[in-house]
């Protein structure tokens, strides 16, 4: 399980080599590039998924916890 901070570098490093292909495609086509660019945006996509996963672990605790509070609370409402 990766970090928040680890994260965050990664998602840094990727936007910035995505801004260099992004230049270089607005010289002019390049189907390498293009390739290239849709491979990092599918990362980030999986990187920010990642982040906000890391960010609701340190708010709200592990799933698995987060799961027995809710079944805890859930029956003191049922026998409330």
């Amino acid at each position: 399980m990766k970090t928040l901070p680890t994260i965050q570098v990664q998602i840094e490093r990727l936007s910035q080599e995505r801004s260099i292909v992004n230049r270089t495609l607005s010289e002019g086509h390049d189907l390498k590039l293009a390739t290239e660019r849709e491979r990092i945006n599918a990362e980030l996509g999986k990187l920010w998924d990642a982040a906000r996963q890391a960010r609701v672990r340190i708010t709200h605790g592990e799933r698995d916890s987060i799961i027995a509070r809710a079944r805890k609370e859930e029956r003191l409402e049922r026998a409330a």
